[in-house]
């Protein structure tokens, strides 16, 4: 498997993670099983470890497609700059002409999106990480406190960007 199909992969096991939240751990393993096309035995994780991973998939997932709508939203501003900006772009990036903000706002909103999609895989490999830790009890400790602050710094921006708006 290339490089280019464990992105899109991580990517799609993201964006899986707010629904696959709500699942029955058993349908979650299957899922994981399906996604990386690998190897993963639920281990009896209990009503606390299937609770934990609930809820920090969940957030997790949460992000992700909070990432996703950015991106969107970015690209879909960017090639629709002209209808959006209303006459705002003597002093935006690329002014003073309207021919320059446009084209500025459209390459950094289309051209971005391959690193936002990588965000989407990094969360993807972080919501990997969580199941194995919290229903398959192997791997390592930090994607737990990890999941924790993203969200809280998630929060943050949430709130930053409804200010904005």
């Amino acid at each position: 498997m290339g490089w280019g199909q464990k992105v899109s992969r991580a990517g799609y096991y993201a964006l899986l993670g707010l629904p696959d939240a709500l699942a029955p751990t058993g349908v979650r393993a299957r899922v994981t099983r399906r996604v990386f096309r690998s190897r993963f035995e639920l281990r009896e994780p209990g009503a606390g470890r299937a609770a934990a991973h609930s809820t920090l998939a969940a957030a997790v997932g949460l992000i992700a497609w909070f990432a996703v709508f950015l991106a969107a939203s970015a690209a879909v501003r960017g090639v629709l700059y002209p209808v959006v900006a209303a006459h705002e772009y003597q002093s935006s990036w690329g002014g003073p002409t309207l021919a320059g903000a446009w084209a500025v706002h459209a390459v950094l909103g289309v051209g971005l999106l391959p690193l936002w999609w990588f965000l989407v895989a990094g969360l993807g490999v972080l919501q990997l990480r969580l199941t194995q830790r919290l229903l398959g009890r192997t791997g390592p400790w930090w994607p737990i406190p990890l999941a924790v602050l993203l969200f809280l710094g998630s929060i943050a921006v949430f709130i930053a960007w409804l200010h904005q708006i």
